[in-house]
């Protein structure tokens, strides 16, 4: 098996994805997920996808991800992890898809307008 990429995006994240055979280290910016991710319940989104189709420990994963927050870049790693398996075998797709890990949340911040303080909050009205 040569080497699969693919891209996952969220927010203002961008992941690239290369994934090939080994022993399901996973790799994220030159560090061990675990390490780039500390909380737990953001390591589930990285390794969803495989659980998912029930293939731990067989694929080996190196990740370039940045910007944004943890977040959003935990979220474009699974959804990128799970393109490259689609990629791999089209047989994942219909279990990745009923989870909604090949989906691009498209919702991002949306910009501040002249004249507000924020993006649709106003200043206090004064009728007098």
């Amino acid at each position: 098996m040569e080497m699969i990429n693919a891209i996952g995006r969220r927010k203002a994240s961008v992941a690239r994805v290369y994934l090939t055979k080994g022993d399901g280290k996973i790799i994220v910016n030159g560090k061990p997920y675990k390490e780039y991710f500390p909380q737990t319940h953001i390591q589930h989104n990285i390794t969803d996808p495989f659980t998912t189709i029930e293939a731990e420990n067989i694929y080996e994963v190196k990740v370039n991800v940045n910007g944004g927050g943890f977040k959003g870049q935990a979220y474009a790693v699974r959804m990128a992890i799970a393109r490259a398996l689609v990629k791999l075998n089209e047989e994942f797709r219909s279990p990745l898809k009923t989870k909604k890990m090949l989906t691009r949340d498209a919702r991002a911040v949306e910009r501040k307008k002249y004249g507000k303080p924020k993006a649709r909050k106003s200043f206090q009205f004064s009728k007098r």
